[in-house]
């Protein structure tokens, strides 16, 4: 029985070792491409660009929130923050849908596991879907019995006070290193338990799921509606559900259903749902499920479609990655980067003990 359970350990471990060193390279990338955003991207020119309604709106909101270094958990108090700095219902949801159904991180650790195809489609339909959630919530405002009307009152300034001192503002070295701290400081404590989380799943999929396990449901309604189930409720990051997309895919699920997952999966969780509802609205909550879930299915038969008319094979791709060696510096950026989690982890740790 010892050698049985060793067997069975070692079978994951092998896998979970050999999805962590093709990702690193592809995840320390991500992280770095973060980092910048975080360091030039300014928080007052988001703002001043979300207000108002209608398309042109979501589209911005979208497209903006689309490359943020934030992951479900963050996203929301940035899209409340948005909400309360004067953003319309429509362009706090579009932000809402499109920050953590992408990212600079998943785009790259997506083309690490499953190829440039569904790099490209992925952020393609993440930012229609939100755009669609965004117009939606903004046509269920506009049915409203009752429109909210909320007062921004701004704090003037007094002739009268005291003169200070102005900070020097930051140099670009500053910056950059600022935003190094927040990406591979709160941004990875964010998100390394779901990131280190999905490789689990996916080594086990991968370990023990039958090549054809999914194979039954065919490409059609009923493999995506299994994805929207497992999705919707599940509460994990763009880049967690990553290899868990492609453990499915491994194992014979469509490329459309494994991008339900995908979009569903970061986008909803019965948290974001709840505070949605509380902040936004019954209306907004609706049109928001309403919004990603037709968006997904469209773009799931859409990519179904489009994968059997070009031939385009998504299995070469993970194969590839499955069979090919490994090189000496992919070795060197796993290295780095599980020293970059283990510090995570450890500053993560730390606060609670001491908390205590």
């Amino acid at each position: 029985m010892f050698n049985t359970m060793m067997a069975h350990l070692s079978l994951v471990g092998s896998q979970l070792l050999e999805l962590f060193v093709i990702s690193a390279p592809w995840l320390l990338l991500g992280f770095f491409m973060a980092a910048c955003i975080k360091a030039f991207v300014k928080t007052e020119t988001l703002y001043r660009y979300l207000g108002g309604t209608g398309f042109g709106v979501s589209v911005k909101a979208a497209l903006i929130g689309a490359p943020l270094p934030l992951c479900s958990c963050g996203v929301v108090p940035a899209a409340l923050g948005l909400r309360a700095s004067g953003a319309s219902k429509n362009a706090t949801v579009s932000f809402l849908v499109a920050t953590p159904e992408t990212g600079v991180d998943s785009v790259s650790f997506t083309y690490a596991l499953m190829g440039p195809i569904m790099a490209i489609v992925r952020p393609i339909a993440a930012i229609f879907s939100a755009i669609v959630s965004g117009l939606l919530v903004g046509k269920a405002e506009q049915h409203a019995a009752q429109v909210e009307r909320t007062d921004h009152k701004k704090a003037g300034g007094s002739c009268c006070s005291s003169q200070k001192t102005v900070p020097q503002p930051p140099n670009y070295r500053q910056k950059l290193q600022e935003g190094l701290r927040f990406a591979f400081g709160k941004m990875l404590r964010d998100v390394v338990v779901w990131l280190m989380l999905g490789l689990l799943v996916a080594a086990l999929v991968q370990s023990y799921l039958p090549e054809d396990f999914f194979t039954a449901l065919g490409d059609g309604f009923l493999s995506m509606l299994l994805m929207a189930v497992i999705g919707i409720p599940m509460y994990v990051c763009a880049t967690g559900s990553t290899p868990i997309a492609a453990g499915f895919l491994l194992s014979g699920l469509s490329p459309g259903a494994v991008l339900v997952f995908m979009l569903l999966g970061p986008a909803s969780n019965i948290g974001t749902l709840m505070i949605v509802k509380n902040e936004l609205g019954a209306r907004a909550v609706t049109a928001y499920l309403i919004g990603i879930t037709l968006s997904a299915f469209t773009f799931g038969f859409l990519l179904n479609y489009l994968t059997a008319y070009f031939g385009w094979d998504f299995m070469s791709a993970l194969q590839t990655h499955d069979h090919a060696m490994t090189t000496w510096w992919e070795w060197v950026a796993a290295l780095v980067l599980a020293m970059v989690i283990a510090k995570a982890l450890f500053d993560k740790v730390l606060p609670a003990k001491q908390a205590h």
